[in-house]
């Protein structure tokens, strides 16, 4: 028997989104973040956990969506993401996380060609769990970004 592909589902405004479950470390809720100076509008801050720092991403505003007050519902989703070769300790902040599960069929289309420039570079795969469709992240590369390599070294500095 083939293995399922498991997926976190999250919710970001009013779409789904998929995060493979083997990048998911642990769902937190949320909590205060330390600013950094300077740094990207994606990126909220530091937080800690255990005794180690996480950069913390807004997926609203690395996604190209409006930043949104915190609800009770808001989730940071501590993953291991690849980057360049290397695995990276990040945080996500998102709306909503709902379940564990595996899309229909086992299966993703790539994202549309419309014919135009959209970057979708992030998007692993679309699929559809019922009538809904879930959008697949593919982590390493919606964290690229020139200035991103530099934040392990300040989670070490800052667990330190």
């Amino acid at each position: 028997m083939a293995d399922t592909a498991q997926y976190l589902t999250l919710g970001i405004d009013q779409e789904l989104f998929g995060i493979d479950i083997r990048n998911v470390r642990e769902i937190l809720d949320m909590r205060p973040i330390s600013k950094l100076p300077h740094a990207p509008n994606f990126l909220l801050g530091m937080i800690d956990v255990r005794g180690a720092g996480y950069p913390i991403v807004d997926l609203r505003t690395k996604l190209g969506l409006p930043r949104a007050e915190p609800t009770d519902a808001t989730r940071i989703i501590i993953l291991d993401v690849p980057v360049k070769g290397r695995t990276m300790g990040v945080g996500f902040v998102a709306d909503r996380v709902f379940e564990v599960t595996g899309l229909d069929d086992d299966h993703t289309e790539a994202a549309p060609d419309v014919g135009g420039r959209w970057q979708s570079n992030y998007i692993a795969g679309i699929g559809r769990k019922g009538e809904s469709f879930i959008v697949v992240f593919d982590l390493e590369r919606l964290m690229e970004a020139d200035d991103l390599p530099q934040l392990p070294a300040m989670a070490a500095e800052r667990a330190a």
